[in-house]
């Protein structure tokens, strides 16, 4: 459900993933691979991978075409490396409690913007008259 919950937020707003599964469930995230190549998500937007954390962590925070990471757990030595590897390429990096995906709390519309990003363009306009004309 944890896998599930993550995917469908990110790809909700129109991103792609990559996802490590979990070392000790990859076997669920593998079946889920199947559905997800069998729908109608298209090829290329939810890719699933197996592995450990500890080896493939530094991976995603260094890569750059990786804009954002999401790292569902606790391990306090994995989020500080994530952190200090990702600051290198100013990557968003987004911690989020492992628990009960079946709870309320999860069931968060926010999770969505937590991937988004408004682009805005400002366009400096010149003053007429130059500097201190008041206009």
């Amino acid at each position: 459900m944890g896998l599930v919950t993550q995917i469908c937020s990110i790809i909700a707003g129109g991103n792609t993933c990559v996802v490590l599964a979990s070392e000790h469930l990859s076997l669920c995230a593998i079946s889920f691979s199947e559905v997800i190549a069998t729908s109608d998500v298209p090829n290329g937007v939810v890719n699933i991978l197996t592995g450990k954390i500890a080896e493939l962590s530094a991976v995603f925070a260094s890569h750059m075409n990786v804009n954002a990471l999401l790292y569902c757990g606790s391990d306090a030595t994995v989020i500080k490396a994530i952190q200090d590897i990702a600051v290198d390429n100013i990557k968003r990096v987004i911690i989020r409690e492992n628990g009960d995906y079946a709870d309320e709390k999860h069931e968060n519309l926010h999770y969505i913007y937590d991937f988004q990003e408004t682009k805005t363009t400002w366009h400096p306009i010149e003053q007429i008259g130059g500097a201190g004309s008041g206009y």
